[in-house]
């Protein structure tokens, strides 16, 4: 499917479709090392840390791909901090404010935007500002109009994508926002295990993509439905997401136990459940997964270390067999979905780098 990067178009190499993806996808562990160095080095982390240190709640606040950043770092925030953390779309916050402004508490607002251009975010930076609550901004686009709206700004440039569809910009912010909670917490171990996972990912996604390839080559699917609990719900709609920007296909995406109560009535052989298995839920999981094979469904499954109950359910099993806590491992679930979309969208003959109606910044003119 692919030579390297490019394919030959007479005597100059023409970029293959889904190239840029590809090569994002792939780039992510180092990409990860290298946005950590940077957030140990800088002292932003102190920064907002201390500066939002009376905060009574942290609402996250993104659009699309960057609202479940939202949905698994609020998750994520409040397991590691015991503070109350939220995610938001930013439309709900512009077009109702009291939902946030009328609660009397004093909030932290994290706004996420990859490009730092998106007016929806913008919006509602500007919204905030008028208000005179404090924010943070994370983005990947270093001098761009979020950062220098917001109070305090991470800019993880390394991270920065040339390809439309987010992959290891919604990976590399999610560690950052998890970096962030591990300051708040004072869990420095916290902030060494998401260095270790960086490091040690890459011998357990190496075959990823050919083992992700064959299996896309070897089926045809009508429905695409991906599943997570807790912090794994935003990945799972995450998950949902990719496949449907980059091969133009319908996904849905739901907790996992929440699947049992009406939307399994769609399962058959040509549907492709995606379950994200966590440690903390694994048997109650491992139960909706058993079930949902024996009622004719093909599964993907993605998890640390599985059980032979497990392999037994799996069409397809990924297991990262990583020796550090649960939440420094949600980047790396995101991997075999980014590969699931990308496979997917050139086996219908697209370009996942450039999707149908899709463009890298949602500006709007009014």
């Amino acid at each position: 499917m692919f030579d390297g990067l490019y394919e030959r178009k007479g005597d100059s190499p023409t970029k293959a479709a889904g190239a840029y993806s590809l090569a994002e996808i792939l780039s992510q562990p180092r990409c990860w090392s290298t946005s950590l160095a940077q957030l140990r080095e800088s002292g932003r982390l102190r920064e907002i840390r201390e500066r939002f240190a009376g905060a009574e709640e942290w609402l996250f606040i993104g659009c699309g791909s960057s609202y479940y950043v939202a949905l698994s770092a609020a998750a994520a925030f409040t397991l590691l901090t015991g503070q109350a953390a939220r995610a938001m779309p930013a439309s709900d916050v512009l077009l109702y404010p009291e939902m946030i402004l009328r609660t009397g508490r004093k909030i932290a607002p994290v706004l996420i935007s990859r490009s730092g251009q998106t007016s929806e975010v913008l919006r509602t930076a500007e919204l905030l500002n008028s208000r005179g609550i404090a924010t943070v901004a994370i983005s990947c686009a270093p001098g761009q109009a979020l950062e220098k709206k917001a109070t305090n700004a991470i800019v993880l440039s390394a991270a920065d994508e040339q390809s439309t569809v987010m992959t290891r910009s919604f990976t590399s912010m999610l560690l950052g926002l998890q970096a962030l909670a591990a300051e708040v917490a004072g869990q420095s171990a916290f902030f060494e295990a998401l260095v270790k996972m960086a490091a040690s990912v890459r011998p357990a996604v190496e075959f990823l993509p050919e083992r992700i390839g064959e299996f896309v080559s070897s089926h045809r699917f009508e429905d695409y439905v991906c599943l997570g609990q807790g912090p794994f719900y935003g990945l799972a709609c995450e998950c949902a997401l990719k496949t449907t920007e980059m091969s133009v296909s319908y996904a849905q995406s739901f907790h996992t136990l929440e699947f049992r109560h009406g939307p399994k009535s769609i399962v058959s052989p040509e549907t492709l459940l995606v379950f994200l298995l966590s440690e903390a839920a694994y048997e109650a999981e491992r139960e909706v997964l058993e079930e949902m094979k024996a009622l004719g469904a093909t599964t993907l499954v993605i998890t640390n270390r599985a059980d032979h109950r497990v392999r037994a359910a799996a069409d397809l099993l990924v297991e990262f067999t990583l020796e550090v806590p649960e939440l420094a491992r949600l980047a790396c679930y995101l991997f075999p979905a980014q590969l699931l979309g990308l496979y997917t969208g050139l086996q219908k003959g697209g370009d996942p780098d450039q999707p149908r109606n899709l463009s890298r910044v949602v500006v709007l003119n009014s």
